[in-house]
């Protein structure tokens, strides 16, 4: 089977995520969304970008709990610094390279390991992320107030147990080899998370948006969750069709919520950018030194 075409499944999510981004614009009035960002406080948004950056390096130490359980025991340092690049890549250079696919072969090319396992891991890495980012999602829907659903916090609390029991028999099942790192993995993307969702939350506080801000945090959630899907660059385009179509449903302003993902995307794209010092600078994959 011929595999599809690198550069032009590049261009086919460039053009969605101009697509979408234009769409969303024409739904909305841009000045709106200029005099939001208008009212950003300096020291709320320089504390929402501390928070995401503390969420990166978190992420970052997770990824080598499963680096070290494929016995390539990766240095904190050296990992972080991969682990930076990939952002990089997955951001300014998604052609064809993204973040994730160069950490894989970085790791497969240094450490002749097998690449089922490579692959394996950096999606279960990616897979202990969206399962937090649902069970938060699950646990802030209790508290919207909306109730189209009914018995939403049964259906709510039945869907995270689900989850994990659900997460923890794929890893039991078919990748036993990393299953002692099971719950570390958990707690690691818990605090990633919520890491995120604070930041989230002093965008919100920066933007001076002081109501509804559960039904913020939600839509971020499951844009998150959207973003993952890899239609666009980056999970851009996705992720403000997504703000927009949640605002809506959640009667809030669709201008002010775009406002938010707008500011996410420029701390997100600010804190990648740094990457680019290890594009022409490659970063040496140090081995912890082990004691006998």
């Amino acid at each position: 089977m011929r595999k599809p075409n690198k550069k032009l499944v590049t261009v086919i999510k460039i053009i969605i995520s101009l697509v979408l981004i234009y769409f969303v614009f024409t739904k909305i009035n841009f000045e709106d969304v200029l005099q939001t960002l208008k009212k950003t406080k300096p020291l709320y948004l320089f504390l929402a970008l501390v928070f995401f950056v503390f969420s990166k390096v978190i992420a970052s130490y997770r990824v080598n709990l499963y680096f070290h359980q494929l016995k390539i025991y990766l240095t904190q340092v050296s990992n972080l610094k991969l682990y930076l690049l990939g952002m990089f890549y997955n951001l300014f250079l998604p052609g064809g390279i993204g973040g994730d696919a160069y950490k894989g072969y970085t790791i497969k090319k240094q450490f002749q390991i097998d690449t089922k396992k490579v692959v394996a891991v950096l999606v279960l890495d990616r897979l202990s992320g969206l399962l937090l980012l649902f069970i938060y999602s699950c646990v802030l829907f209790i508290f919207i107030e909306q109730n189209v659903i009914p018995y939403k916090e049964v259906l709510a609390i039945s869907a995270v147990i689900a989850s994990i029991v659900v997460f923890w028999v794929l890893n039991k099942r078919f990748f036993n080899y990393v299953l002692p790192i099971f719950w570390k993995s958990f707690c690691h993307s818990a605090f990633v998370q919520l890491f995120q969702l604070v930041s989230i939350f002093l965008i919100l506080q920066a933007l001076s948006i002081e109501i509804d801000s559960i039904a913020y945090l939600f839509i971020f959630l499951i844009s998150s969750i959207v973003s993952v899907i890899p239609l666009t660059i980056g999970g851009i385009g996705s992720r403000e069709l997504t703000f927009y179509y949640g605002a809506s449903l959640l009667n809030l302003n669709e201008s002010t919520s775009i406002g938010v993902s707008m500011v996410f995307f420029l701390i997100t794209a600010f804190v990648s950018f740094f990457g680019i010092y290890y594009h022409f600078k490659k970063p040496k994959l140090i081995i912890e030194k082990k004691e006998d």
